[in-house]
Formats: structure tokens, C-alpha cells, sequence
């Protein structure tokens, strides 16, 4: 009898397992550049390319999109175009990114993060069309659509074709939130007329622009979308069944992008510690004077939907904080449909302005103001909220054009 029940136990085992791995086979989807090459790379054939990427543009073998080109037939990769970061990762964040020569191919890489951010006249010649391939988080504060945008408007000028690889937005194409920018707060980190939270994918957001009229020169470029194959709108990044090469050192995981809008426009006031130089960048909140019992305590009495909080103490290695013990919470997603991402860290700031009154994080963050203020595409978030420190007095400014930005931005969908 022994030897029957482990007979069906290992064969109920083995079915569950092949039915998790087939499951995961069914819903692998196929990013903006693997249809191109199933495609033969027809759109690009007999022309001079010019690339804008960077580490996380990779097909489902994380094969660099630079080696896939260079080694496509009848396609010749004459230029490769760098974001933070350089087009392989290998610059430290932060850090400007000079002209240099990818060892690999031997192709020039002209820097987007230095003394431009917008392709020059000079850096688009020899140059028949430009292939931008970037995973990105799904956050308007994000650069590299702002380097998109900019690599649109380049072309427009000059009468080169963009074509955009697309890929998935790991926030999902339901969720949107924040209000759009206003006039005042346009910059690298608040480029379009968009809400913070914008559920489209890269190549959505492109036709969005162009379709717009969105280029600051007020041209359209000739722009080709390369969409996916098998994602649709309610997908996690999780669902897709590729493989997450982080966008950026504090975007280590795909779920990190949730916790990049849940705490990273608080973070832009320097006072408050959001992670940013411990183990959980973006997952925890801390400072020296809170009591992380009663700030755990304080902030899940609040019940906010689909989070919970629990109690760390935690010592940057790196940072603003680095080497100082801090004291807060760790943040949990119980149910991410009904988590508003960005409110999260206006409740974590009206707790701490409930129990620490002299710890004004507006005050002690004065001189932040201006980049806290354009990240959210407004200074009427700060005026209104630290007037009482209540969420409930942003509510309806953050909210108030999410309905007709999502009726807007249908008409760019690609997906369903």
C-alpha cells in the first residue's frame, strides 16, 4: 500500500508540474524584437541602423537587441544611441555617458545622458532609420520615454523613420493614475502631457505623442510600431513568462516598478529614506526618530486597500543614509488592483505628521521642492496637502483627469 500511495503521489506531482510548466509555455509572449526577427527583420532590411538601448533590451534568451542586429542579414548596425546607464549597462547611475566604442561590435555609441539628450544632426548621419528598444517601468518619471520622445522629435527633423521594439509595461495597461502636467513643469522626468501612472507600453505611448502632436517642433516622425505578440492588459510582468533584466540599479526586480511610484516622489524631498541604498529600494520607508511599532501600527489602522505594513529597522550601505540606522516600515501589496500606487507615500507622510508634528518633511525638504514639484507635473500636490497632511485633500486633484486621459488614450491601443 506504501509504495501505491507514493506511486500517486509522485504522479500527481509530476502532472502538477508539467501543467505549471506547459501553463507558463502557453503565456510566454514575444517582445517587440522577437517579432522582428520572426519577421525576417523586414523593415529594416537594406537600410543603416541606428539603436537606442540599453541592458534590459534582450529577447526571451537575453540576447543584447545589438548583437541581434548586427548579426541580422542585409541589416547594417551603423550607430548605437545610449540612455543612463550606457547601452550595456555598464555606467554607474548617475554618472554622464561619453561617445565610446562597444567593444562588441566595434559600432560608435553616442550619449543621450550627457552633454545632449536629444540625437544632434551630426550623431544621425549614415543613418537610414532608428530602432528604439527599452523595457521600461510604466512611471512618467522614468527618462528613457523622455529619451524617446526626444529620439522622435530628432528624426521628425532630420526625415528619418523611428521604429519602436515593444515590450510590456510591468504596471499593466489598467491601472492609471495622478493628474496630467501642467504648463510650468514640463522637464526630463515630466515630458508629456501624461499622468503619472499611464498604462500604455512603449510603442502605445509613441503613437500617443505622434498622434498628439506632442514634439516640441510640432512635426510628426514616421513612426513604425513592432508590437508583441500575446500580451493583452491585464498581464503582470510576472504573466508574460520573460525573464527581468533591471532597467536601472534601484529597478532590480519587475515588481520593483510598483514600489518605484509608491514611495519615489516622496523620495524626491530627501528627508523620509525610501530604500534607495538598502536591500529594498522603494519597499521600505524609514528615518532616525520614527518608532517603527507604532508607525506600523498607526499606518495599517488606516486600512488602505490592498497594502499592509509591518515594522523594520534597517542601515543603508550607500547614500544620503548610509551607516545611520532607520527606523519605519516595510510595504506589502495584499492585492494590487486596489492599491492607489502613488498615494501610498502621502499616507506614509501623514502618519509621520500625526506622530512626529515637528518632523515637517516640506520644511526640512525645502531646497527638493522644484523636483518634487515637477515629478508630479505640479506644485498644487504640495500647496494642498501640507496645508493638513491629509490625503483626502489630494484625492480629487490626483484623480481628476484620470477618466479623460483613459478615453483619450484608448485610441492608441495595440492591445486588448
Amino acid at each position: 500500500m506504501g509504495h501505491k500511495y507514493l506511486l500517486l503521489f509522485l504522479t500527481l506531482i509530476f502532472g502538477v508540474s508539467t501543467a505549471c510548466n506547459a501553463q507558463v509555455k502557453k503565456t510566454k509572449i514575444k517582445t517587440g524584437v522577437e517579432v522582428l526577427t520572426d519577421r525576417n527583420f523586414d523593415v529594416l532590411k537594406g537600410r543603416k541602423v541606428g539603436l537606442i538601448t540599453n541592458a534590459s533590451g534582450v529577447n526571451s534568451n537575453l540576447v543584447s537587441t545589438i548583437d541581434i542586429l548586427y548579426r541580422a542579414p542585409e541589416v547594417e548596425l551603423v550607430a548605437l544611441y545610449s540612455p543612463e546607464h550606457g547601452v550595456r549597462g555598464e555606467i554607474a547611475a548617475g554618472e554622464k555617458v561619453a561617445t565610446y566604442v562597444d567593444d562588441a561590435t566595434g559600432v560608435t555609441v553616442f550619449s543621450l545622458y550627457g552633454k545632449t539628450r536629444k540625437p544632434t544632426p551630426e550623431m544621425l548621419e549614415n543613418v537610414d532609420v532608428l530602432v528604439y528598444d527599452i523595457q521600461d517601468v510604466g512611471a512618467r518619471s522614468y527618462t528613457f520615454i523622455s529619451t524617446m520622445g526626444l529620439v522622435m522629435e530628432a528624426a521628425a527633423e532630420q526625415g528619418i523613420e523611428v521604429v519602436v521594439l515593444d515590450r510590456p509595461n510591468p504596471l499593466g495597461g489598467r491601472k492609471i493614475e495622478g493628474n496630467i502636467v501642467e504648463e510650468g513643469y514640463f522637464s526630463f522626468i515630466s515630458q508629456f502631457k501624461i499622468p503619472y501612472v499611464y498604462g500604455l507600453t512603449p510603442g502605445e505611448l509613441a503613437k500617443m505623442i505622434n498622434g498628439e502632436g506632442w514634439l516640441e517642433s510640432g512635426k510628426k516622425c514616421e513612426l513604425t510600431v513592432v508590437p508583441m505578440e500575446g500580451w493583452t492588459r491585464d498581464m503582470s510582468f510576472e504573466d508574460t513568462g520573460l525573464k527581468w533584466v533591471l532597467t536601472s540599479p534601484h529597478i532590480p526586480h519587475a515588481y520593483s516598478s510598483n514600489f518605484y511610484v509608491s514611495s519615489g516622489i516622496m523620495g524626491e524631498l530627501g528627508v523620509i529614506s525610501e530604500g534607495v541604498g538598502y536591500t529594498l529600494p522603494f519597499q521600505v520607508f524609514g528615518a532616525e526618530w520614527i518608532d517603527e511599532s507604532d508607525f506600523s501600527t498607526r499606518l495599517n489602522e488606516l486600512e488602505i486597500p490592498g497594502l499592509t505594513f509591518r515594522p523594520i529597522v534597517f542601515k543603508p550601505f550607500y547614500g544620503k543614509n548610509e551607516g545611520k540606522t532607520l527606523h519605519g516600515v516595510q510595504t506589502y501589496f495584499t492585492d494590487y488592483s486596489k492599491v492607489d500606487l502613488m498615494k501610498v507615500q502621502f499616507y506614509v507622510m501623514q502618519v509621520n505628521n500625526e506622530l512626529y508634528p515637528d518632523k515637517d518633511v516640506f520644511a526640512m525638504g525645502e531646497n527638493r521642492w522644484s523636483s518634487f514639484d515637477k515629478v508630479n507635473g505640479t506644485d498644487q500636490i504640495r500647496k494642498l496637502f501640507s496645508k493638513n497632511y491629509r490625503v483626502s485633500d489630494i484625492e480629487e486633484y490626483l484623480d481628476k483627469d484620470i477618466d479623460s486621459f483613459r478615453t483619450l488614450s484608448q485610441k492608441y491601443y495595440l492591445y486588448k
